[in-house]
């Protein structure tokens, strides 16, 4: 099977950080069924792990972790799917990623992809569903009847933001406010259902008095966290709730002390990764979100489609999504 892979941690400009590769194509057994990936998107993971995770013993490392695509054969234990069926998911970290023809992915963290999306808008979605999903419901546990209550959102224009702000509007009672820097990420929020958009180039509190915002219950930052820290002390409201998915060098809670603000870390592989009892319910949580979006609650958040999903055009979708200006999701679909 065709694939893209790495064997060195390369700056994304050296050709070699991703190549086009042959691989034999995998066998499902027990809980695994194996995928036809017909479209895939990137994330800042990708790039991370690119640049930084060692590829083992000199073989190949396929990243990449957002995919759509058709079921070709299921293990013995499987009960989920069957064969034909339209999938989504986001994958395992520490398996071969969907930068490849044929993928195994464990049934539990998989779902029916929308019917009402092509496989190149649906890929846009699972992990930053996923993402968002946790961190507001598992994470910060925030109600679905709750009134009277704020969520600011850091970086909202992005792939976890804008799907975040969508679940925030459609399912939740929250007032909304969301941050952005450039004129084009402010409208897609707006157009998104944030009711408040603020400038986090600026300090957050001006902001927040510039808008005569109400103080937040809750606040997610989704980049440059460590930048905002202080801010975030200033502004959420005392015992309010605080979550980040970013990866600061050094994290000082110590600002939240004083109004004994709680603080979570959201990352949507950590059920996959240590097989977590609850494993399935990211299974629950993609057929829940496939459903909102076939009945027009929610909408793809793809940005761009960089094409064939091929080494030359991963390598620009990587370098693009390094400069952090990628508005909602960058897709490539076909081999």
């Amino acid at each position: 099977m065709k694939a893209i892979g790495y064997k060195e941690n390369l700056p994304i400009d050296n050709v070699n950080s991703l190549q086009d590769i042959t691989l034999e194509v995998p066998k499902a057994t027990g809980r695994d069924i194996l995928v036809e990936v017909k479209a895939i998107s990137v994330n800042p993971v990708d790039y991370k792990i690119r640049a930084n995770r060692p590829s083992p013993d000199d073989n190949w490392s396929v990243i990449g972790w957002d995919a759509t695509g058709i079921v070709t054969a299921v293990g013995e234990g499987v009960t989920l799917f069957k064969v034909g069926d339209e999938v989504w998911y986001a994958g395992d970290l520490t398996r071969q990623g969907s930068n490849a023809e044929y993928q195994v992915v464990d049934e539990r963290i998989v779902g029916k992809k929308p019917s009402s999306l092509s496989f190149a808008e649906a890929a846009a979605l699972p992990l930053t569903t996923l993402t968002a999903y946790e961190m507001l419901f598992d994470r910060l546990q925030v109600s679905k009847d709750d009134a009277n209550k704020s969520i600011l959102v850091i970086g909202a224009a992005g792939g976890v933001g804008s799907i975040l702000v969508q679940l925030a509007k459609k399912l939740t009672k929250l007032n909304i406010i969301g941050t952005a820097s450039r004129e084009e990420t402010t409208a897609w929020l707006k157009e998104l259902g944030a009711d408040t958009v603020i400038n986090h180039r600026n300090k957050l509190s001006e902001e927040f008095e510039k808008y005569d915002s109400p103080a937040p219950e809750y606040v997610v930052s989704l980049n440059a966290t460590e930048q905002h820290v202080d801010e975030i002390a200033k502004l959420i409201k005392p015992q309010g709730k605080f979550g980040f998915i970013d990866d600061p060098k050094v994290m000082n809670v110590m600002p939240f002390k004083g109004k004994a603000v709680s603080t979570h870390i959201e990352l949507m592989f950590t059920r996959s990764m240590f097989q977590t009892e609850d494993m399935i319910e990211q299974h629950n949580i993609l057929n829940e979100v496939s459903e909102l979006i076939d009945n027009g609650t929610i909408r793809t958040t793809l940005g761009e489609n960089f094409g064939t999903i091929n080494a030359e055009n991963l390598r620009k979708a990587h370098a693009f999504l390094e400069t952090g200006k990628a508005k909602g999701k960058i897709v490539l679909e076909g081999f």
